[in-house]
């Protein structure tokens, strides 16, 4: 564990270093080259009760052991991090990631964002404002639309009433659930005394002019009973500019990450070392 100092707040990370891979762990055509000039792999996880460790074992174990540099945080206010009473739109959270990196030492490399939920809305909006940043996108389960965002702020206040006062936490640590009393805890703060709900529901959607200006590969994976397909379908419908992969996982819905297994990792893991390559071609072009 190691809390980290950026944009005016103490950030939870999990830094894990890139392994000698195993080759046995990789998808068939694939190789972990651990090179230095790979892009780094940056985990952005979802809304409210998530936190990094959603990610650890699914995820960013096999991408290190791939040889990959992985580098995950809890958003602002979830997890461990600071939870200030303001800033969870879209603008701050990349100014947020962007000075993570550069407190790691990590502001002259390049990156690939995992986003799951939110996190890949997160990752969309990062590539869009820093292009020259962001090497390569996956994208599980990104919910992209208007609609979806006005449910969600309709579910985020059901909730926040819900929890206003509510005995649930302490009858939770009464039973020595003390994980989901503390999970309950951080969600009842955050709907009920930052700005996150209000921040939500100002966010911007994105138009297909924002998908055509993406340049970087591009994975979207979403579960076939997803509410989210149509938006990932648009998404890849028009970002004509990327590499753009659609994998679609038959009988998943919105909770891939945690429900996919091995499909989900062996499709992540090609699509990260197809990044790698992708990233150390265009560097050698521009060595004269």
């Amino acid at each position: 564990m190691a809390f980290v100092h950026a944009n005016s707040l103490r950030f939870h990370v999990q830094r894990l270093p890139a392994a000698v891979p195993d080759r046995q762990d990789l998808p068939d055509g694939t190789e972990g080259t651990g090179r230095a000039d790979q892009p780094v792999v940056v985990f952005l996880h979802g809304l409210v009760v998530d936190n990094l460790s959603s990610f650890y074992c699914p995820l960013a174990l096999p991408t290190a052991r791939a040889g990959h540099e992985a580098v995950l945080y809890d958003l602002r206010g979830h997890g461990r991090t600071e939870r200030p009473a303001t800033g969870y739109d879209s603008r701050t959270a990349v100014r947020d990631l962007l000075a993570l990196l550069g407190a790691l030492g990590l502001g002259r490399r390049r990156v690939h964002l995992v986003g799951n939920s939110h996190g890949g809305t997160l990752a969309l909006h990062a590539a869009l404002a820093r292009p020259d940043l962001v090497a390569g996108l996956t994208l599980l389960e990104p919910p992209l639309s208007g609609a979806w965002v006005e449910n969600m702020v309709d579910t985020l206040s059901a909730a926040a009433l819900s929890l206003e006062g509510s005995p649930v936490p302490a009858e939770l640590l009464g039973l020595r659930l003390r994980k989901a009393a503390h999970l309950t805890a951080i969600a009842d703060e955050l709907l009920n005394r930052t700005s996150l709900i209000d921040d939500i529901a100002a966010s911007r959607t994105f138009t297909p002019a924002d998908y055509a200006r993406l340049r970087c590969p591009l994975l979207i994976v979403c579960g076939e009973h997803s509410e989210l397909v149509p938006g990932a379908q648009e998404l890849a419908r028009h970002a004509t500019q990327a590499s753009t992969t659609l994998r679609i996982l038959p009988g998943l819905g919105h909770d891939v990450l945690k429900e996919s297994g091995g499909a989900l990792r062996e499709a992540v893991l090609a699509h990260l070392e197809a990044t790698a390559a992708v990233t150390a071609a265009r560097a050698g072009a521009l060595v004269p």
